[in-house]
């Protein structure tokens, strides 16, 4: 096996052993995104030289007696958290050239447990969307067929962990956007508990669901740079002071008697049949490790995407007005302020990016902020309550991640609501706050799909057992695709 295709706990015990150094892997990686990145295009930036001087330090505080953690592995950031002194343009034109002058909460913390940083991946401009085809740089191709996506908006995150680039990525999660990706590249996607990961550096989208989250290759290895990120953080009020505990205590412990959700709502119309068929096969072999199945209700899980694109949109309108072409990123000259905003945000914005301000300035208006954004509130609450209600009930929810395997790039470019719909089965564990995992669970046609785990608040635990049994008695996680 290549150094690059290790896992984060394969490598730590190599690292641990002597047997390789940092310098190896992060060579073995940096040679990978060489030879295949041209035909991905998962990354926006690759910081070589600072990675290769991250390792160095890594291997010398090894030779210091440090072990384990994350001390030498190289991963990519998704490039909307910032990383002082290289490059976060969060795909979009109008931070094109723009240095971060600090480090994401997340990144610092991946500093100090010694962690090297690779480069920084593609995404939707922002985050606005799910194949991540709305990149100012142009689209990230799915490494299982170029021709399709990779999902979105952590997609380059996704294509990059999936092609063996990285051991692991970071993404941003506001409504699926690390658990899509990971559903269409075959890796495994986290999004955390609301709160659970500091949201300080993130350039913010949807404030009040956005959430930085993990891609690995495994749920072992999801458990272990979450770790390394969670808790409270000064900078961010939405991290509560919640302890942190050990999230590979647990994971070995067997599934017998463990309730496991399944909302009658996830498998009526929509589905394809390859995924209905590879959740049935899921569903079977949760009860053959010993899980007792029940069918739960959430009767308003399917307003769970009007909701989002209309609080989405009102939040994005609200945190992108910053980018005005005065204080940083593109500026354009005019006449006069009114046409020097005009211009800068014109040039600088791209197609969804615009289209979401507008929906969010409109929902916001006189006239209509009752009539849309407070009744959204509502809804939002009652799916939150629904959802908390049947966590009660039982341990974890399974559904699917996606409702088909990836599809082709441009398919939704005449018809973006068709692309909204695609996340019907994310949205809802977003909207709550809750902690919630893809896992790989089957092929259609040779293209990987995803199973979803969704946990009661701050419960992660739960999910990394359960999600860690499966994998260890199934192999889907275990293949790669050939590129």
């Amino acid at each position: 096996m290549k150094l690059n295709e290790l896992t984060i706990k394969q490598a730590v015990e190599k690292l641990d052993e002597g047997v390789i150094t940092a310098v190896d892997l992060a060579h073995a990686c940096l040679d990978r995104i060489k030879e295949v990145d041209e035909k991905v295009k998962a990354l926006l930036t690759v910081c070589k030289n600072e990675a290769i001087d991250e390792a160095e330090k890594a291997d010398k505080r090894r030779a210091k007696g440090e072990k384990g953690g994350l001390l030498g592995i190289p991963y990519i950031a998704k490039d909307n958290i910032l990383t002082k002194g290289i490059r976060t343009t969060a795909a979009s034109k109008i931070l094109e050239n723009y240095i971060a002058p600090f480090d994401a909460t997340v990144i610092k913390k991946l500093k100090k447990a010694g962690a090297v940083l690779l480069g920084k991946s593609n995404l939707d401009e922002f985050a606005h969307g799910g194949s991540t085809e709305n990149s100012a740089f142009g689209p990230t191709h799915n490494p299982w067929n170029q021709e399709l996506v990779p999902g979105g908006s952590s997609g380059g995150s996704g294509a990059a962990v999936a092609s063996d680039m990285c051991l692991f990525a970071l993404g941003t999660d506001t409504g699926g956007s690390v658990r899509c990706p990971a559903a269409f590249c075959g890796v495994v996607g986290l999004k955390p508990t609301y709160g659970r990961s500091s949201r300080f550096g993130l350039m913010a989208m949807t404030s009040s669901t956005d959430v930085p989250g993990t891609l690995t290759k495994t749920v072992e290895d999801a458990a272990l740079v979450l770790q390394a990120i969670a808790g409270h953080d000064k900078y961010d009020a939405s991290t509560p002071d919640e302890i942190v505990g050990d999230y590979s205590q647990k994971i070995n412990q067997d599934i017998k008697g463990l309730k496991i959700g399944l909302p009658v709502e996830y498998y009526g119309e929509g589905l394809s049949p390859a995924v209905r068929s590879a959740m049935n096969e899921a569903r079977k072999k949760f009860i053959e490790l010993g899980a007792e199945i029940k069918e739960v209700s959430l009767p308003h899980a399917k307003y769970a995407v009007p909701v989002y694109y209309i609080i989405t949109p009102s939040e994005v309108s609200s945190n992108l007005a910053r980018f005005d072409g005065i204080k940083y990123g593109l500026s354009v000259k005019g006449e006069d302020l009114l046409e020097v905003y005009l211009k800068s945000r014109g040039q600088g914005f791209g197609r969804e990016a615009k289209r979401r301000i507008m929906l969010g300035t409109y929902a916001l208006s006189a006239g209509y902020r009752d009539a849309y954004y407070l009744q959204a509130q509502k809804v939002r609450t009652k799916i939150k309550e629904e959802v908390d209600a049947v966590l009660t009930e039982v341990d974890v929810i399974l559904t699917p991640t996606q409702p088909t395997a990836a599809y082709k790039i441009g398919s939704y470019d005449a018809d973006p609501l068709q692309m909204y719909l695609e996340d019907i089965f994310v949205i809802p564990a977003s909207l709550a706050g809750l902690p919630a995992i893809s896992i790989p669970c089957g092929f259609a046609k040779g293209l990987p799909l995803g199973l979803q785990l969704i946990g009661a608040r701050f419960d992660e635990n739960k999910l990394f057992q359960a999600g860690y049994q499966y994998q260890q008695n199934t192999d889907w996680h275990l293949k790669k695709p050939i590129i």
